[in-house]
């Protein structure tokens, strides 16, 4: 599985949901100033920071938080399964 981070230098929650991320191997962090950010999230439906989309081998979304960080520990509970 892949998780990937939705996060802007000015957001007062995305140092939580970087946090929450911490370990994890297949992790991709998505700055949406950039065009790359913005196009990236766009594809997903991301419309706020911090958002963290957690997809399968397939590439299908398993489990998402938009708009707030995941408990670290909710996060690893999906990524266990």
């Amino acid at each position: 599985m892949e998780v990937k981070v939705f996060v802007r230098e000015d957001c007062p929650a995305c140092p939580a949901a970087l946090r929450a991320c911490d370990g994890i191997a297949n992790l991709s962090v998505y700055d949406v100033s950039d065009l790359n950010g913005i196009a990236e999230a766009s594809s997903w439906g991301i419309q706020s920071t911090p958002s963290v989309v957690v997809v399968d081998s397939s590439g299908r979304e398993v489990a998402g938080w938009r708009g707030q960080a995941p408990s670290a520990s909710d996060l690893r509970a999906v990524l266990a399964n």
